[in-house]
């Protein structure tokens, strides 16, 4: 039996995946996000086992990296038969992560604050309460 060692995500990092987290991003893209930025590089099985994912979170949460362009895949041939395995790595800094959601956020703020204005505006032109007609009954 062959043993390796895989790097898991510790307290420090947890707190980083949940701040990820308060701010709307999916938990497996960020926990994700907080294991690859820990390694050089790491297989899908590396990462289920280190970042206590499962491998259709970890396909999901790939999907959105590579969507993204934060990810950069290779393949590694195994000794042996079977299919090569796909190899990780972040193409991006942590920061820019961080600012790409910041941008995101503050996008979804300023949608926010317009509506709000908007309602403003809109409630002034309806009828003040107790104002409305009454209809009589024919």
């Amino acid at each position: 039996m062959r043993q390796f060692s895989v790097r898991v995500l510790d307290e420090r990092d947890a707190e980083f995946v949940e701040t990820l987290v308060s701010v709307g991003i999916p938990r497996n893209v960020a926990a994700m996000i907080t294991y690859l930025s820990n390694v050089e590089e790491a297989t899908s099985r590396e990462i289920e086992i280190g970042s206590n994912l499962r491998q259709p979170e970890v396909s999901v949460a790939m999907r959105v990296l590579r969507a993204n362009n934060w990810v950069e895949e290779r393949e590694l041939k195994k000794d042996g038969k079977g299919r090569p395995m796909k190899v990780y790595r972040l193409t991006v800094s942590l920061d820019e992560i961080i600012k790409h959601f910041e941008e995101e956020k503050k996008r979804e703020a300023a949608k926010i604050m317009e509506s709000i204005q908007r309602l403003r505006e809109l409630s002034t032109k309806i009828s003040p309460k107790g104002s409305s007609q009454q209809i009589q009954p024919g």
